[in-house]
C-alpha cells in the first residue's frame, strides 16, 4: 500500500518524535479499506495514510490523543453495517465490521529500521500485528518470521512498492511518471538521450539512465516484479530496447505505438535471430493501455496504469458492475 513507505519515512526522519500508529487489523463484511491500510499521527499534527474513506478517521484522531498522552495501545472496534452505522450520523450503509489497533510509537521503532532497509534492496517482509488484548503479546506491531496460527494477530506480507521502468524519457512519458509516483510506485526513466532523462524533467523519478538503446535495459536491470513499458517513439531505440526485453520474466511489458508497427518490431527481431516465443507474445501488450479513448498524453498515461493495475491484481478490467464477485478477494 503506498501510505507505507511514507509512513516509515516519516518514522525515520532525524526529527521525528513519538507518534501514533492506526493499523487496520480484522475486517468482517464489507470495507472501504482492507487489512494492512494504515493511519499515523504525529504530535504535530501530520496525517500520513488512512484507514476508511473518511468516515472513522475524526473518531480515530480523538482516541489517538489519548493514547499519544498515556502510551497505552488500544484495540477498537467499529460497526458500520446498515443497522449501526447511522450511530455515526452518515448512514455509510457499508456492511462491515472493522478493527482498528493504534499504538504509540518512538522515533525510528526497529521494524521500520528493517523495513526501510528492505524496500530499498527490494525484499519482501513481514509484519505481525497483535489486536486482541487477551494475548500474550501487547498489542501492536514489529516484524516477524513466518505466520503462526495465532488468531489474535493480523501477518501482514509486504512487498517492496511496485517499480516501473519507462523506457523513453520525451513529454509523454512525464504524465505516466507523475501518475505512477502517486500511485506510490518507484519509477526509472532511462533513455539514449542525456538531454532528456533528467532530474529536471522527471522529478519524481528515483532513478534515472542514459546509455545507448543496446545497453539501456542492463544498465536499468529490471527483475520479475517490474513493470516496463517501452515508449521512445524512435524504431532505432525500440528494437534493441524489446530485443532485450522480451525475454525477461517482466511483470508487465508495454509498447507504445500501432499494433502494426509492433508486429514490424517482433519481424525484425525474429529475422534478427531472436527466438519469440507464444508467452513472450502474450506478455507483450502493444498497443500499450486499455482502450478508454486516450488522446492527451495525461490520457494515455491513465490508460496505461489502469491496464498495468489490472495485470497486477489479476483482474480483466470489466466495469465494476458486470462484477458478479465481492470487489475484493
Amino acid at each position: 500500500m503506498k501510505e507505507l513507505p511514507a509512513i516509515v519515512r516519516a518514522l525515520l526522519e532525524p526529527a521525528a518524535g513519538a507518534s501514533v500508529l492506526a493499523t487496520l487489523a480484522t475486517v468482517e463484511g464489507s470495507s472501504y479499506r482492507r487489512p494492512g491500510a494504515r493511519l499515523l499521527l504525529t504530535a504535530d499534527g501530520r496525517r500520513l495514510g488512512s484507514i476508511s474513506g473518511g468516515c472513522l478517521e475524526e473518531d480515530i484522531v480523538v482516541r489517538a490523543r489519548n493514547v499519544l498522552a498515556t502510551g497505552i495501545a488500544e484495540s477498537v472496534v467499529y460497526d458500520t453495517t446498515s443497522e449501526n452505522d447511522l450511530v455515526w450520523g452518515v448512514g455509510l450503509g457499508c456492511h462491515g465490521v472493522v478493527r482498528v489497533v493504534l499504538e504509540k510509537l518512538p522515533p525510528r521503532p526497529a521494524w521500520a529500521v528493517a523495513l526501510a532497509e528492505n524496500f530499498a534492496a527490494r525484499r519482501p517482509a513481514l509484519l505481525a500485528v497483535t489486536h486482541l488484548a487477551a494475548t500474550d503479546t501487547p498489542l501492536g506491531t514489529r516484524l516477524s518470521g513466518e505466520p503462526t496460527t495465532d488468531a489474535g494477530t493480523f501477518f501482514d506480507r509486504i512487498r517492496p512498492p511496485t517499480a516501473l521502468a519507462i523506457f523513453g524519457a520525451g513529454d509523454d512519458a512525464q504524465p505516466l511518471a507523475r501518475l505512477a509516483h502517486e500511485l506510490g510506485w518507484q519509477v526509472t526513466v532511462a533513455d539514449p538521450r542525456a538531454a532528456f532523462a533528467t532530474a529536471e524533467r522527471f522529478p519524481v523519478a528515483q532513478t534515472l539512465a542514459v546509455a545507448p538503446s543496446g545497453d539501456l535495459v542492463g544498465r536499468v536491470a529490471p527483475d520479475a516484479d517490474t513493470l516496463a513499458v517501452v515508449m521512445t517513439h524512435h524504431y532505432v531505440h525500440d528494437v534493441p530496447l524489446l530485443r532485450a526485453l522480451l525475454p525477461r520474466p517482466l511483470a508487465y511489458l508495454g509498447l507504445l505505438g500501432p499494433k502494426k508497427r509492433a508486429e514490424r518490431i517482433l519481424a525484425d527481431l525474429a529475422r534478427d535471430g531472436l527466438a519469440i516465443t507464444a508467452e513472450m507474445r502474450a506478455r507483450l501488450h502493444a498497443p500499450v493501455g486499455l482502450d478508454l479513448g486516450a488522446d492527451s498524453p495525461e490520457q494515455v498515461a491513465l490508460a496505461i496504469v489502469a491496464e498495468m493495475q489490472a495485470v497486477l491484481a489479476h483482474r480483466d478490467a470489466r466495469p465494476l458492475r458486470e462484477r458478479t464477485r465481492p470487489i475484493h478477494d
